[in-house]
This record gives structure tokens, sequence and C-alpha cells, in this order.
């Protein structure tokens, strides 16, 4: 979620973070909070960049992401009449590359990054089209 983020997460990092994204959007799962994701760098009428997405270790495998993912997507079409929406998965991120895929998202370019331990990982950009 952060590059090099303390640990724990300090509530004013994650709060100032929410600030600067757009469309804050969490997923409730009975009644409690399962899954949050938002958009970066949305462009109004060409495209948005879903960020942070989490879900709770204890909500996963429940469909928590694929939800949060279909309603940033309907939430880039008909809020921002985006033509695409983008992301960045890292490989690492095994399933979530496989939901992604699924769900239609494509790569189209692989990023060199260190992470916070210094080793290489690829960041994967991956783009969902909205339009023809």
């Amino acid at each position: 979620m952060f590059r090099n983020p303390a640990y724990p997460l300090p509530p004013e990092r994650l709060r100032a973070a929410l600030r600067e994204r757009e469309a804050s959007t969490v997923a409730l799962v009975d009644g409690s909070v399962a899954g949050l994701a938002n958009f970066y760098d949305c462009k109004i009428g060409e495209s948005c960049s879903i960020g942070n997405v989490i879900v709770d270790p204890k909500r996963r495998g429940l469909g928590v992401a694929r939800y949060l993912i279909e309603t940033m997507i309907g939430i880039a079409a008909d809020e921002y009449r985006a033509r695409q929406v983008t992301l960045v998965c890292f490989n690492r991120n095994v399933g979530g590359l496989l939901l992604y895929t699924k769900m239609g998202f494509e790569p189209y370019v692989i990023e060199a990054r260190e992470d916070p331990a210094g080793s290489q990982v690829a960041a994967i950009r991956m783009r969902f089209r909205l339009e023809g």
C-alpha cells in the first residue's frame, strides 16, 4: 500500500493518504470494514488509476477484492467518464494478478522497482478498457 511504511502504520499516515486520494470506497462484511480501494491520478474523460486496494486478511476469499474493483470501475465510468482504468500490481501479489487478469485487465508495462528491503520487484501496470 505504501512505499517504505512504518509498521504498524500510524493512523495519521493512513488518514493523510486518504485525503490525497479520490473516491475512497470501503466494502463491508457483516457490518465491519473488510476492504478499501481508491483512485489516484484521475483525468475526467480519460482514465482513473486504482490504488490502495486492501482486504482484511480475515475476509479474503469472500469476493471483497472483486467487489471493490467492480465498484471502482463503475465509479470511473459513471462519475469520471473514464475510458480506461489502470492499476499497478507487484509480481509477488499472485492472487491480485490472477484476479485482475480474470476481470479483464491486461498488462501493458513492467517496471523494475525496489521493495523496502532493497530487493528488485516487478511493478506490472495493467489496464481495463471501458470503451469500444
